[in-house]
């Protein structure tokens, strides 16, 4: 099978003046490897204005980048065989309901036990694409839906629409504390200034909005619905966190469990034996990439957070009977 065609244009952001170009393209096209661009650029699949450049040009900003390029196999990710729980598959994309400690795709040193090697195993066709197809990501320990483009088309219609704010994406989070109403948080969020593995709210972050409502109270918790409008990494607990309401279990973010008042046995154990953020990406709606119909998915917590929930629940109606 011939490998696809990309064709991609862009303008090199007035921010990247007095860098090297191939380090400013990997800055511009995110989804490629700077490996695979360097490629590109040795092979002149790469113009900047026109004309073929060289790697290490210094860029000014404004220029017109295009690339014209075969999307050949990256072939460092290896195919596993590792489960995928998958809620829809098509021609264009999957979207897979992803369970608590699987990492999205490979980092420095860790090439393997991703859901990208998962998708290569289910679809070895997914290695010409960038990413096998992930569009968006989630935390390693954060649970549910995500989508992913089969083909090269659906990949550029998914991004297109991420970038306009046209996919819905709505989380489940409990968090510590109590909320007399919904309401939205609007911060802008970059990387910690002292811990480079952290995100936080800051001066010159990327602007980023999360709307939340109230799902159910507990005494000391309550169980947020929370939509975003932006995409930051860490957003919602971020956030969250950010309003003094961190989310139950985020080593990250968050503080020592908060115990509701004349918590009893169960609930402490509940509550100190959930080590991961108690987040879950429950609802996903997008506008599918060749027929156009708008489509969406529900994917209900997993075990772990649904016990915890009925741990919660099993306490707070205690607490009222016994003031009944």
């Amino acid at each position: 099978m011939q490998a696809p065609t990309l064709r991609l244009e862009a303008e090199i952001p007035a921010g990247q003046a007095g860098v090297r170009l191939d380090r400013a393209l990997a800055a511009v096209f995110p989804d490629y490897s700077r490996s695979r661009l360097q490629r590109w650029l040795k092979d002149g699949a790469i113009t900047v204005d026109g004309a073929v450049p060289r790697p290490r040009d210094i860029v000014h900003g404004g220029e017109r980048v295009r690339i014209h390029a075969q999307l050949e196999p990256e072939g460092a990710v290896q195919a596993q065989a590792i489960p995928l729980d998958i809620c829809h598959e098509d021609e264009a994309l999957l979207v897979i309901n992803k369970p608590a400690g699987l990492v999205v795709h490979p980092g420095a040193g860790n090439l393997a036990d991703t859901l990208q090697n998962a998708l290569l195993h289910h679809d070895p066709a997914l290695e010409t694409l960038p990413r096998a197809g992930i569009v968006h990501r989630l935390d390693r320990d954060t649970t549910g839906l995500m989508v992913v483009a089969r083909t090269l088309g659906a990949h550029r219609s998914l991004v297109e629409q991420l970038q306009r704010r046209r996919v819905g994406r709505e989380y489940q989070a409990l968090v510590a504390g109590t909320f007399t109403a919904g309401g939205r948080v609007e911060a802008a969020i970059g990387r910690h200034p002292h811990h480079r593995t952290r995100m936080a709210v800051r001066e010159g972050g990327r602007p980023a909005v999360t709307h939340y409502r109230i799902l159910e109270r507990f005494p000391a918790h309550t169980l947020l619905r929370c939509r975003l409008e932006s995409g930051r990494t860490h957003q919602i607990r971020v956030h969250m966190a950010h309003i003094r309401h961190p989310i139950v279990g985020d080593a990250t973010y968050g503080a020592r469990p908060r115990l509701p008042p004349g918590a009893d046995e169960a609930v402490r154990e509940a509550l100190a034996g959930f080590r991961r953020q108690a987040l879950h990406a429950w609802r996903l709606q997008l506008e599918h990439p060749v027929s156009g119909e708008a489509m969406a998915w529900e994917a209900q917590p997993p075990e772990d957070f649904q016990s915890l929930l009925a741990a919660l629940r099993a306490h707070r109606d205690r607490a009222t009977d016994g003031h009944g």
